[in-house]
């Protein structure tokens, strides 16, 4: 049954990663044209939000007191997991490098790992260690750093904040569900985000601009909402709820590692969507990470004993970049 378990939360991860990476291909017309990164968050997340809230509201089925119950890990979803990652991670791109910042963002499982070991006291076993530093490494094949000029230690410290947020959006999708559906959490959560950003820019405390414009979307024009509407589906409510439901299933610490395929997807899909180019370096990258998967996924460790309590396993939407672009990408 256990098996049975990692192996469904595992492939609905790949799902996620795969819905999660088109974000950056189908967002990036957007910015071109105009838009702004708080502006791109607060629509995905409220039509997201708008296009799951039926699947949700059947299946809550009117228990509105589970959505009572776990407001707390809804206020943290919407807030921290879809509203506050984001708005941390493009605070920094404007200071360091797209790649600098994905980077620090996804040393998010590594976190996860040294939280466990200081609130447990437990030191993780060698397998776990020796995944961390394999997946790490093809992280950094993936995203290859760019030098020169992206030491601004505001933009660190933002990309620092985004990488505690992609952590704790794992943490909370991790949680008992208290009764919760994962799509009603990923509606609620998406709402809440989507009208928190919207507020945040409308109010001046970021830029803010959504013009409805033609956009240049696969070599053509398109009309400015086609883009948004694959992004608010596949990138966004989908990819929020099949995430959630693997987290559920894998444990905070195993789905973070899982989540770093997602950087791959993003760089697929840029060279496959944006003709952007994918080097041997990057492929290399992703193969090491699905290795670092591999160790991860191999220590047996009880959850009870792994995991920050209450969790029962010690990171997006985030959010992802195109690691080659030099622009700006959302998960």
């Amino acid at each position: 049954m256990h098996r049975s378990k990692t192996a469904s939360g595992l492939f609905l991860m790949v799902l996620a990663a795969l819905a999660f990476g088109t974000s950056g291909a189908f967002v990036k017309p957007l910015f071109e044209a105009g838009w702004t990164p708080a502006a791109g968050v607060a629509a995905r997340g409220l039509i997201g939000g708008i296009l799951i809230m039926p699947i949700a509201l059947i299946v809550l089925r009117g228990r509105w007191s589970a959505l009572w119950h776990a407001r707390l890990r809804v206020l943290g979803m919407g807030l921290v997991g879809v509203a506050g990652t984001q708005l941390a991670y493009f605070a920094a791109v404007e200071r360091i490098p797209v790649s600098t910042a994905i980077l620090i963002e996804y040393l998010a499982p590594v976190l996860l790992v040294a939280v466990s070991w200081a609130v447990t006291r437990r030191a993780p076993r060698a397998v776990v260690v020796i995944g961390s530093a394999i997946a790490l490494g093809g992280l950094v094949l993936v995203v290859a750093p760019e030098g020169g000029g992206g030491l601004d230690a505001l933009g660190l410290l933002f990309a620092g904040i985004a990488c505690v947020g992609c952590a704790a959006y794992y943490v909370i999708a991790a949680r008992p569900s208290d009764g919760l559906p994962p799509v009603a959490l990923a509606a609620a959560g998406l709402l809440l985000g989507g009208i928190v950003s919207a507020l945040i820019g409308l109010v001046g405390l970021v830029p803010f601009a959504a013009p409805t414009t033609e956009v240049e979307l696969l070599g053509s024009p398109a009309p400015w909402w086609v883009p948004l509407l694959v992004v608010s589906m596949v990138g966004t409510g989908f990819a929020y709820v099949t995430s959630i439901v693997a987290t559920a299933r894998l444990g905070s610490r195993l789905a973070s590692f899982a989540g770093l395929l997602e950087v791959v997807a993003a760089a697929g899909y840029a060279a496959i969507l944006l003709g952007e180019s994918l080097t041997v370096w990057q492929l290399v990258g992703g193969a090491l990470i699905l290795v670092g998967i591999a160790f991860v996924h191999g220590d047996r460790t009880p959850a009870s004993a792994a995991a920050m309590p209450p969790v029962d396993e010690s990171p997006g939407v985030p959010v992802a970049a195109s690691p080659r672009s030099g622009r700006p990408e959302e998960r």
